[in-house]
């Protein structure tokens, strides 16, 4: 108790002027700064605002800032050049500022104009800061996970322990043998940077060991595409599929029926809107046609948000009532596709 109370007095103490000149502007202006998580919050939203949150990219960085400066300085400096959405300035115990900051505009115009404006500003005398684009991650890394869990379960939990969650991609794990790795794509920075600190306090509780909660590193992901580049299809769908090695042409009985090939397309379409994936670009083309009927198909389908291409070979039956090759082969991939990416009700 007795060394609480030091601490708290030696707080107190540290940099007491720029505090009260903080609190004195807070009292004159009305203006509210909620303290969470290490940092000190103003807006998002302000009082007054309608509408939307800003779209990505309307947030700037805001670095070498002097440790004793508060926002009775910074606020009415970044307000100056556009109309603030939110600011976060970040925290340590004692109470002086880490740092750096963050500042969101209400457009990506403003953040341009901050930067323009405010990059090398001297906020004090020989203190120059920098103000960039922010990176708004929304990707985390979950590596460790048990090779039994499956995307549906893991959704399930994730939707109860967090909030935002756009979409879920299973991976062998490059580092854990026999385990898997999950990439989590949530719907803004900040849902993503609350998840991962609900998911590295707490535990998935789905059989892993050591599980680890990171943000989506680019080196990662580029293993990651490098490795479904590479990868073959792990089962058959409707059509057969193949991997790229020597052609065998399927038999009879592996062939299963198609469902309507609209309804198909209607539903990957429908759920790489609702993921925020962007609309599916397929590419498609006939390697190979047989005397008994037939085709082999390259394919490969680009999803904006998706961390790599899908691609690979498969059979088709001609059809006999003049439904081009195509039509059909984008038809039997959409629906492995609605399998590998969750929705498994078709």
């Amino acid at each position: 108790m007795e060394g609480a109370l030091e601490a708290q007095m030696w707080s107190d103490a540290v940099n007491q002027a720029n505090k009260q000149a903080l609190l004195a502007w807070v009292k004159e202006t009305g203006i509210q700064l909620v303290q969470v998580n290490g940092q000190r919050k103003y807006g998002g939203p302000p009082p007054g605002w309608i509408g939307d949150p800003p779209p990505p990219g309307s947030e700037v960085f805001i670095g070498k800032l002097p440790q004793d400066i508060y926002e009775n300085k910074l606020i009415p400096l970044f307000q100056s050049v556009g109309k603030l959405y939110e600011f976060r300035l970040m925290m340590t115990f004692s109470g002086l500022n880490r740092g750096f900051a963050y500042a969101k505009y209400g457009n990506r115009r403003g953040a341009q104009i901050a930067i323009a404006a405010l990059n090398s500003f001297e906020v004090q005398k020989g203190c120059p800061i920098t103000v960039c684009r922010s990176t708004e991650k929304c990707e985390l890394c979950v590596d460790g996970l048990s090779a039994a869990v499956e995307q549906g379960q893991l959704r399930m939990l994730l939707q109860e322990m967090t909030a935002g969650v756009l979409s879920i991609s299973l991976y062998p794990s490059p580092s854990r043998k026999g385990g898997q790795l999950a990439v989590l794509k949530y719907n803004s920075h900040r849902a993503a940077a609350m998840a991962k600190k609900t998911l590295v306090e707490g535990h998935l509780g789905l059989c892993g060991q050591e599980i680890e909660v990171d943000w989506l590193k680019l080196d990662v992901k580029q293993r990651l595409r490098a490795s479904l580049a590479s990868a073959v299809p792990a089962r058959l769908q409707p059509g057969v599929f193949e991997g790229g090695g020597p052609s065998q042409v399927p038999g009879e009985a592996e062939t299963c029926p198609l469902p309507p090939a609209r309804g198909v397309l209607d539903r990957l379409n429908a759920l790489c809107k609702k993921q925020q994936l962007g609309p599916p670009v397929f590419l498609t083309k006939c390697v190979q046609a047989t005397p008994a009927g037939w085709l082999r198909f390259w394919y490969q389908v680009v999803i904006p948000g998706y961390p790599s291409p899908f691609s690979g070979f498969l059979w088709l039956k001609a059809d006999m009532s003049g439904m081009d090759g195509h039509a059909e082969a984008k038809n039997a991939i959409a629906l492995q596709l609605l399998r590998t990416l969750g929705c498994l009700a078709v």
